[in-house]
Parts: structure tokens; C-alpha cells; sequence
């Protein structure tokens, strides 16, 4: 498919991940995670506001007009209007070598995060959920989690360990998030790149980056490739439809592992990207963190 893209940021972000919209506050959100930034975009004046922050973020969700949730190295926080943070929860305070990566809210309000070794260790990651004031393991031993998305009705999520290839679904309570079944394979990833950061459409498709492969890649319920786009990075991390409508798309990219040369040769590493994909998008839901 071919797409006309517009870079938004040409911020070459060593890692940029967790593309957010933010409904109530009308804002793109995106982080560099390990440069410890987050990016605040506005789509109507094209203004993009960097915050630095004291720790190394990936997930950032609405809990209302006032507050965000966020998941971070150090565990989960509240964000408040002033930018200020509350810590929650300190989720893995026993692997401190450990940081957040993907994350999603599913219809319920709980949080799904994936957390994983700093430099990628075997299995060092587990995917959570988190609820009430509460956080559960689902699973363990995955070394990049990613691309954690829900279906419209919230009865199926989707995740992905990208050191493996394996899009993963796996059946859930659409009232809690929680699994209800064990997890199967949707589709096995043999093509150039990695699977990374995923969101579904309104009709159930899931959009998948392809860190390696330079573009977003949509697969139908059924595992079938149904739409590509094309994007001018070749590590894109992650993508999120936004705007009032939800009929456009931001994704990120990285030049983590590229050398100078690459990086030449390539301007848009990094940047951060917005594209019509012909589909809209589901609402985003807001966070409920607290007991």
C-alpha cells in the first residue's frame, strides 16, 4: 500500500517507542527510552514538546484530564498536570538490570506491560498485568515483549516475544484482561526483520512494525497479510492510530545497532513518522490503576 508519510519529529531517537494518543489532553505522545524523554506532539499546530525524564520510559495511558499512568524501569507512575510523578508499584524491584518495554490498556483499564533486560538477556522479561492495585505475571521467561494489542471486543490479546517471531494470541475476559485460556501462535515471522510494537484497527487487524523491515504490516484475525506500508527507517518500533478520528497513524523508529554508515545513509533514522492507513483505529481506553 502505498502511503503518503510526513515526518512529525526529526528527532533521531536512539530508541523510540510506546506512541500513544492522548484524547482528553489532544496529544501524540512517543518516548525515546533510553536517551530518558518524552515527546508530546500536537497535530493541529504540529508543535512537539520534549520532557526529560529521571528514568527510562516506555508506556504512557490517560487515567483522566489530569493524570497519566506510566510504566518505567523503576515500576509504574502516575503522572500528574505539573509533570510530576507518584510512584505505584515498584513491579520488578528484584531485577534491577530489568526496564519496561511494550505496554497497552486493554478495555477493562488494566495495563498489559512487558518488561525485559536492559541488553536483551535470554528470557529475562515477563509480560504483567496490572489492575486494582495489583500486578500479575502472566508470563515469564521472554526476552523482548512486544506488540501487545486487544481485539475491539477485548477478547483476545496479542504479544509477541521478537527474539522468538511468534505472534501469540491468546483468549481473555473482556471484563478484566485477564487470560482465560493458554496462548497459541497466529503467525510465525520468516521475513526480513523483527515483529515489534503493534495496535488493532476497528475492524480487528492487528498493525505490526517491523524493527529491520521498515514498515507497519497489517494481519487479519487469521494471521493473513492484508495491507504494508512502506516507511523511510528501517527499525520502526511502534505504531498508534490518532487524531479525533483515529484514521491516522504515528510510528517510531530507532537507530539503535545502526553504525555512523548506516545512519548516513539513512536521514530518517530515528524520526518519527505520520501516514493515513485507509482504516481507523480503536478508542483509546483509560488506565484504572488504583484498588
Amino acid at each position: 500500500m502505498e502511503a503518503s508519510v510526513t515526518i512529525i519529529s526529526d528527532v533521531h531517537c536512539h530508541l523510540g517507542e510506546g506512541v500513544a494518543w492522548l484524547p482528553q489532553a489532544q496529544r501524540v505522545c512517543w518516548f525515546d527510552i533510553v536517551e530518558k524523554v518524552l515527546f508530546e506532539h500536537r497535530l493541529d499546530s504540529g508543535e512537539t514538546v520534549r520532557h526529560s525524564l529521571p528514568f527510562m520510559a516506555s508506556v504512557i495511558a490517560e487515567i483522566d484530564g489530569e493524570r497519566q499512568l506510566v510504566a518505567a524501569d523503576e515500576g509504574l507512575f502516575v503522572r500528574t498536570a505539573d509533570g510530576a510523578f507518584e510512584a505505584l508499584l515498584p513491579l520488578e524491584a528484584d531485577k534491577p538490570g530489568n526496564r519496561s518495554n511494550d505496554g497497552r490498556v486493554h478495555q477493562s483499564g488494566a495495563l498489559w506491560i512487558g518488561t525485559m533486560g536492559r541488553n536483551a538477556e535470554k528470557g529475562a522479561g515477563s509480560v504483567y498485568w496490572y489492575g486494582g492495585g495489583r500486578a500479575v505475571r502472566l508470563f515469564a521467561d521472554i526476552t523482548i515483549p512486544n506488540a501487545i494489542c486487544f481485539s475491539p471486543d477485548g477478547g483476545t490479546a496479542y504479544f509477541v516475544d521478537s527474539d522468538v517471531g511468534e505472534l501469540m494470541r491468546v483468549a481473555v475476559n473482556p471484563d478484566t484482561g485477564l487470560p482465560v485460556g493458554a496462548p497459541t501462535v497466529l503467525r510465525r515471522h520468516e521475513a526480513e526483520g523483527g515483529l515489534d510494537g503493534a495496535v488493532v484497527d476497528a475492524d480487528g487487524a492487528i498493525w505490526v512494525a517491523h524493527w529491520g523491515g521498515a514498515c507497519v504490516e497489517a494481519y487479519s484475525p487469521a494471521g493473513d497479510v492484508i495491507k504494508r506500508v512502506s516507511l523511510p527507517a528501517t527499525n520502526i518500533s511502534c505504531p498508534g492510530f490518532v487524531g479525533d478520528d483515529l484514521d491516522r497513524m504515528v510510528a517510531t523508529s530507532a537507530w539503535q545497532g545502526m553504525g555512523d554508515a548506516r545512519k548516513a545513509a539513512e536521514p530518517a533514522h530515528g524520526n518519527t513518522f505520520l501516514f493515513d492507513p485507509g482504516v481507523r483505529g480503536l478508542p483509546w481506553p483509560a488506565a484504572n490503576p488504583f484498588a
